[in-house]
């Protein structure tokens, strides 16, 4: 060989060395919080009994809650939304929808569905915002206040519903989306049993495939797209086997703008929303923690197994790409402007791992693995390794990776009970397995290149296809027919 192509080999066997050293790391880490992980959900169950939640419903120890929806042109949803809001199981709360200048008659639907008319509010602006144009009450909900604004961006409408809402906790809940009816009580206990918990996040579902009656979830079916069935995965591995880990382990980076809980008072005093990162959530929760470590206050930021939230994943390619694009720049944004607590132990468990973890195994490894797509068949190419060796790698790596989404699956369909059909559970534990051909080299193709445009397009959310929420009617079962009179058969099939 030539001394450049013996340098060219030597460089492959470096970057094959980096490549599996980074592969052990990510794989120990994962496994590491995927333990706590679980150690919690199984805690979790064997004490989540309905005890604490009837004890909430008949004491008067609760904290009432404010409920905020952030809204642009969500008219395919909205009102099912609302409607599951409204009918939760809890004390005392009220629901805040802010419509950030939508154009597709969400307000107009509102209006019809629970009877708005507008009511002059005086409120202190404790976080400026773009000028609110009407805030509207409903006369069938005294409960259910919608607010018209200008375009902010969603940040900008949850700061109006902060300074429009009333109450010690705030929900944060996603337009598209649809509490269980124990939601809020299974997540308001923790801030009653632990005065240091300042912020909970719950579980969130993919709500393509289920049925829908009167806002809640009556049926639930797996999709029919492999698309939306991928995503069931991905968010089974992401909520049970490393939010929850991370939670335990007060090192929790992220609550999902789809469903959080937290403080009004400590969310205020972070400074609320930003409006410059299309990535406010994190950026929100990673505030927090800065904020309770450099005052010296003791809290907790938690993760939890049990309160349900069901959202509508993207169904179409286009809108998954654009979606995952913009939650790399937003992990990017927020990494960037929080970047003086890595690795400072000042900043405890979330200084010193888990943003350390989002630096090098989510901003980081979308170039490494694609890196490594190209650099097995260049070494190949150039002999600089035998093929056992790379082909053993992949296929391990895969195999990792699909053992990881095989036990999420699991948890969820055997400790939480979802999709009982053994067809669906076969399916969706295939759907584990095929996650990582093609669906994932897409993905990390996505993430790399919005990691090039976080700054082009910063703020930038962009559009997605959707089906919305419809409702359907509840399926009744067939009475039984007398022995002496068997109805029509037409008459056994409307029914």
């Amino acid at each position: 060989m030539t001394p450049v192509a013996d340098l060219f080999a030597e460089l492959l066997l470096s970057a094959q060395v980096f490549v599996f050293l980074y592969f052990a790391a990510i794989t120990t880490i994962t496994l590491f919080v995927g333990y706590f992980g679980l150690r919690t959900m199984r805690i979790s169950a064997r004490l989540g009994s309905a005890a604490p939640l009837t004890d909430l419903l008949e004491r008067d120890v609760h904290k009432p809650v404010s409920i905020l929806v952030p809204a642009y042109n969500e008219a395919g949803s909205i009102v099912e939304s609302v409607r599951s809001f409204l009918r939760l199981r809890f004390p005392e709360f009220e629901v805040i929808v802010v419509s950030d200048g939508s154009t597709d008659g969400t307000v107009e639907l509102l209006t019809e569905a629970f009877a708005l008319v507008e009511q002059p509010q005086i409120y202190p602006e404790q976080i400026r915002t773009r000028p609110v144009r009407r805030v509207l009450r409903s006369l069938r909900h005294p409960n259910l206040l919608v607010v018209e604004k200008e375009n902010g961006g969603k940040g900008d409408a949850l700061n109006a519903a902060l300074n429009l809402s009333r109450y010690p906790l705030v929900c944060t809940v996603d337009a598209d989306s649809l509490l269980e009816p124990e939601a809020l009580l299974r997540a308001a206990r923790h801030f009653l049993d632990d005065e240091r918990v300042v912020a909970a996040g719950g579980t969130i579902r993919p709500l393509n495939g289920a049925l829908v009656h009167d806002g809640h979830v009556t049926e639930l079916h797996l999709p029919g797209r492999w698309i939306e069935r991928f995503q069931i995965v991905e968010y089974a591995r992401a909520f049970f086997t490393g939010r929850v880990g991370w939670g335990s382990l007060n090192a929790l980076p992220l609550i999902s703008g789809a469903f959080g809980m937290f403080r009004r008072d400590r969310v205020l005093a972070a400074g609320g929303y930003r409006t410059d990162t299309v990535g406010e959530d994190l950026e929100l929760v990673i505030r927090l923690h800065r904020w309770h470590r450099d005052h010296g206050v003791p809290y907790r930021i938690v993760s939890l197994p049990d309160p349900m939230c069901w959202t509508e994943v993207p169904s179409d390619l286009a809108s998954l790409r654009r979606q995952r694009n913009r939650w790399q720049r937003g992990l990017w944004e927020a990494l960037w402007i929080h970047r003086g607590m890595f690795l400072r132990p000042r900043y405890g468990r979330l200084g010193t791992l888990s943003l350390p973890f989002l630096w090098l195994f989510e901003a980081i490894s979308p170039f490494v693995e694609m890196g490594g797509y190209f650099l097995l068949p260049a070494a190949l190419l150039v002999g600089a390794l035998e093929p056992t060796f790379p082909i053993l790698f992949l296929v391990l790596a895969m195999a990792y990776g699909a053992l990881i989404s095989e036990i999420a699956v699991g948890v969820e369909m055997l400790l939480l009970n979802r999709y009982p059909r053994l067809q669906e559970r076969i399916l969706l534990l295939l759907a584990s397995a095929l996650e990582v051909v093609g669906y994932r080299q897409v993905l990390v193709f996505e993430r790399c290149r919005a990691s090039f445009q976080v700054w082009s397009k910063r703020g930038t959310w962009g559009s997605a296809l959707r089906q919305g929420i419809r409702s359907t009617p509840p399926r009744q079962e067939t009475p039984a027919a007398p022995v002496e009179a068997a109805p029509p058969r037409d008459e056994r099939r409307s029914a």
